[in-house]
């Protein structure tokens, strides 16, 4: 009896002491939720206190910042800009070309002349400066070629233009400081080929051979022991094919069906040379004169208007503007020391020395003798930008290259075709896509159109075609014909 009380005794001490620390449990939980929901409210409030004074310091710091530092009319020119546009034609910075070179010049003239404005009259009106300044007059006569005149730019545009030259680098810093920079962080690592998959094929063939030569072993000394003849390879795969023959056949049909693919996948791709990209002996980025300076197609590809071919820009036209650009690191200026030598300049005197060297380009496009191709036809009559088929040029680094169908379909604006490029079912779907008139089919005036309105008229089935899709392409025009293309 006494054992079973003392029994009873440790079973209440022992669920006593459960349930306090039970209730201890849930007193510091509510306790802990409690503080968590004041320091929350207390949390919020001071995040929402900081929030608003963070807010007014912004608002008061940006409206203090643009009253600051808000540029006035004359701040606001853009010096590079107008030089680019006005002057760099026939001057450089640093050296003398077309046109003397205009480092330092507003200084000189503010010297020679004693006035602040003599060199403003002077791009205003070269020959009026000239009359009223001495200085005016012997600069006249350093250069055979008279200068253009100016009468649009105003003093505060002309100054900036000065300031913006002053504030130029020379080229040697320049140049230096540039091919620091690419040597450090411009190398960029060459793909090479996988070795390292070759390898690892390698190595996979040999484990193949090896554990084969491991059975084949274990299967001959288990026949030895047996008194069985082993197969030879030839025999064992006998065997295997007769015992899988629905599989073999079935595998056999589906290789020889491939091949067949890959056979006629491979006659398709006869003359498609899309990528196709010859080597240069010039690079010519069109990034950097297309699309950084802007440069219009059709000032270097003169002809494209009217004539067949596009043309090829004379070196000529190059030193229109490598007379004052030479390059600011060695590598532009080996490449454009090419174009020097091709037309005879002689850069130390500044003169055409006499002696030429012809540049030989390699043709990109290329197409068969029979095929007739004018680009003054499609750039002047269809009115076809040379992004359709050529793709955008600000973005080609490379001289020129075949564009594959796919990058053409990415340019803004181009119509969306299939075929490969310079094939003819290329030629032909953009006959089938491309319209001459929008609209009404005398949208443009004068009676060409009447005329094919009238002949439409006497094809009902072509001209419903036309009623639905509401527009004229050159298929409809007879695009398709034979003799339209070909010879």
């Amino acid at each position: 009896m006494h054992h079973l009380n003392c029994h009873n005794t440790v079973i209440e001490s022992h669920i006593s002491a459960k349930f306090a620390t039970v209730k201890k449990y849930v007193f510091d939980k509510r306790l802990t939720v409690f503080y968590m929901k004041i320091s929350s409210s207390q949390m919020f409030r001071n995040l929402s206190k900081w929030c608003l004074q963070a807010v007014t310091a912004a608002l008061f710091l940006g409206t203090f910042s643009a009253n600051a530092q808000e540029p006035s009319a004359e701040t606001a020119i853009d010096g590079g800009k107008l030089f680019s546009t006005n002057c760099a034609t026939c001057h450089n910075p640093f050296k003398d070309g077309t046109g003397p070179k205009l480092y330092g010049a507003q200084t000189t003239w503010n010297e020679k002349t004693g006035s602040g404005e003599a060199i403003i009259e002077w791009v205003n009106n070269w020959e009026g400066a000239a009359a009223k300044y001495p200085y005016g007059k012997e600069v006249s006569l350093k250069k055979a070629s008279a200068m253009n005149k100016f009468p649009n730019l105003s003093k505060g545009e002309v100054v900036a233009i000065l300031d913006w030259v002053d504030a130029q680098v020379e080229p040697v810093a320049a140049g230096a400081a540039t091919a620091g920079t690419d040597g450090a962080a411009g190398t960029e690592e060459e793909e090479g080929f996988p070795w390292m998959w070759v390898i690892l094929g390698t190595l996979f063939l040999v484990i193949i051979g090896a554990v084969s030569g491991v059975r084949r072993q274990l299967k001959v000394a288990a026949g030895e022991s047996t008194g069985e003849k082993g197969l030879s390879y030839g025999e064992e795969f006998k065997k295997w094919s007769w015992k899988n023959l629905r599989y073999v056949l079935i595998g056999s049909v589906v290789i020889f069906i491939a091949i067949i693919v890959v056979f006629l996948q491979g006659l398709g791709r006869i003359g498609v040379v899309e990528g196709y990209q010859p080597s240069q002996p010039i690079d010519f980025p069109h990034t950097i004169h297309a699309g950084d300076q802007g440069i219009d197609c059709k000032y270097c590809h003169n002809s494209v208007t009217k004539s067949k071919s596009a043309g090829l820009p004379t070196v000529n036209v190059c030193m229109n503007c490598h007379k004052q650009i030479a390059g600011n690191d060695d590598a532009q200026k080996s490449k454009i020391a090419k174009i020097y030598a091709a037309s005879g300049w002689d850069i130390e005197k500044g003169v055409y020395a006499g002696t030429t060297k012809p540049i030989v380009w390699n043709k990109v496009h290329v197409l068969p003798d029979h095929v007739y191709f004018n680009h003054s036809q499609h750039v002047v009559v269809g009115g076809i930008d040379c992004k359709q088929c050529h793709g955008d040029m600000t973005k080609q680094k490379e001289t020129a290259k075949v564009q594959t169908i796919a990058e053409l379909n990415m340019v803004e604006g181009n119509v969306q075709l299939t075929k490969p490029t310079l094939t003819m079912g290329w030629c032909i779907e953009c006959h089938a896509e491309k319209e001459i008139s929008t609209g009404s089919v005398d949208s443009k005036g004068g009676g060409y159109y009447e005329e094919i309105h009238r002949r439409l008229l006497t094809d009902r089935k072509l001209y419903k075609q036309y009623l639905e899709d509401g527009k004229v392409t050159v298929k409809e025009l007879g695009g398709w014909e034979c003799a339209k293309c070909h010879y």
